[in-house]
């Protein structure tokens, strides 16, 4: 499979590495040169150029591969490139980042978006589905079981309500990366105060699980 992705931020690179170990063939596409390091997947076919421009996407060649995916950190660009690559090219599959749940609206089919994926809303989609209260519950594995990502929630008589976070005791090779809190998806400061109902999504070692659960006082 023959894949185009536009934005070559952390983001980018990273599709494209993991694409690239799956044995596909990835281009990325990227208008800031400072941005533009062919070194850093060499695998990759580069191209310098705005992938909002017509001429940039006839001369990458685009209509060739099977699927694109607008992944830079501007929602307008990434609506921009997924409607240029779904009329003007007519790629069978467009997926699109979306930075700011607020612009989720524009991500459809109207616009050429054949998969919108929004972080917050995908986390919040997983913790519903497969978590109840007060449970240590794995929802993904990264890298070949090296490390999860776990959720648990706090309790409604949690000891730890209104401690700030910077007072969990957590082991080693564990974070703690998002709080979900009703529909709000907070990014945890030192001095975020915890509330019961809390969702608590770690990365985590499998072999400190155990662990957490300590450091919350289960």
């Amino acid at each position: 499979m023959r894949v185009a992705i536009a934005g070559a931020g952390a983001v980018g690179r990273s599709i494209a590495s993991e694409l690239i170990d799956g044995g596909h063939q990835v281009m990325l596409i990227e208008r800031q040169s400072g941005q533009f390091e062919p070194e850093t997947v060499e695998q990759a076919d580069w191209v310098l150029g705005d992938a909002c421009e017509v001429s940039t996407l006839e001369e990458s060649g685009i209509e060739r591969c099977d699927v694109v995916i607008a992944a830079t950190g501007d929602d307008k660009v990434n609506v921009v490139v997924a409607l240029l690559a779904k009329t003007e090219f007519a790629v069978r599959r467009v997926v699109a980042r979306v930075n700011d749940p607020d612009n989720e609206w524009l991500f459809t089919e109207a616009w050429g978006v054949d998969v919108a994926v929004s972080t917050p809303r995908m986390l919040a989609a997983m913790v519903e589905e497969a978590v109840s209260v007060g449970d240590l519950v794995r929802l993904m594995t990264f890298r070949q079981g090296q490390a999860n990502l776990v959720e648990l929630t706090l309790p409604e008589q949690t000891p730890l309500a209104g401690k700030p976070v910077s007072e969990l005791d957590l082991p080693r090779d564990s974070a703690l990366v998002t709080i979900l809190r009703g529909d709000r998806v907070i990014v945890p400061q030192p001095e975020d105060p915890l509330e019961p109902g809390d969702e608590l999504l770690f990365v985590a070692a499998a072999e400190v699980e155990t662990d957490i659960r300590t450091a919350l006082g289960y």
